[in-house]
């Protein structure tokens, strides 16, 4: 890792395009207004992005989904095909491991290959469907992500995702849903009481708060192995990256 923690740029997708996550205020969400971008449609905007981090990673949030409508499928596949190199990490609302097999199964092949599915602990529904979707015998659950949500001091957890370290993943993305968006700074202490708990070797990813590389050097102190941004690169806080991230 470097002395720097890796940048994961976000596109929050709403009604098929690309909206500005403001605290997790999503019924609040407006289509992006950008310093980088001139477009909120998700390729354009993906590209960009992409370009700027120097990265073929990218988080989506289908915001649609999260909300509990039906996930953004042509909007997807739109996405996927227009970045054929992207490692896309999503975010569908994913109840449980059936769940996110069905949308990577209309996905088509690229998504066994490419896409990442994201588990929030706001959106599983039970233990049993944690420990499920983090099954490393299953190629699916192998490279899945565990996202511990949580907004103003709660977590947002149906599951008790947060009180079974047991059954984490080799990936947690630690999500503060207040920062999102704020400019307030990075929450590094809960990414710190994570790390605490966190199987040895266990990578964290911050998400929420970055306002400038400053920020991204006292992430990388915490022990974030990367940090999901969005807010910050739209508004020109951080500037092109020099090289590919890791």
């Amino acid at each position: 890792m470097s002395a720097e923690t890796s940048l994961i740029p976000v596109m929050d997708l709403l009604g098929g395009q690309v909206v500005r996550g403001v605290r997790g205020d999503r019924q609040a969400y407006r289509p992006i207004v950008s310093a980088l971008c001139g477009s909120s449609d998700p390729a354009t905007v993906a590209r960009i992005l992409c370009a700027h981090c120097a990265t073929r990673r990218l988080y989506v949030a289908d915001l649609d989904a999260l909300m509990g409508g039906p996930a953004q499928f042509a909007v997807l596949h739109r996405l996927i095909e227009a970045l054929p190199g992207l490692e896309l990490w999503l975010d569908a609302g994913f109840a449980d491991a059936a769940a996110a097999q069905a949308l990577m199964t209309r996905l088509g092949s690229f998504a066994a290959a490419h896409v990442v599915p994201v588990y929030g602990s706001e959106s599983l529904t039970s233990r049993e469907a944690l420990a499920q979707a983090f099954d490393r015998r299953d190629a699916l659950g192998a490279r899945a992500v565990l996202s511990l949500d949580r907004r103003d001091g709660q977590p947002m957890d149906p599951a008790g995702c947060w009180q079974a370290p047991e059954l984490w993943p080799q990936r947690i993305i630690v999500m503060t849903l207040e920062r999102v968006g704020s400019n307030a700074g990075p929450d590094l202490e809960t990414l710190q009481a994570v790390r605490l708990r966190a199987a040895a070797g266990t990578q964290l990813i911050g998400a929420g708060g970055v306002r400038h590389p400053e920020d991204l050097l006292h992430a990388h102190d915490a022990g974030a192995e990367a940090w999901l941004v969005a807010s910050a690169l739209h508004d020109g806080q951080l500037p092109p990256a020099a090289r590919p991230n890791p």
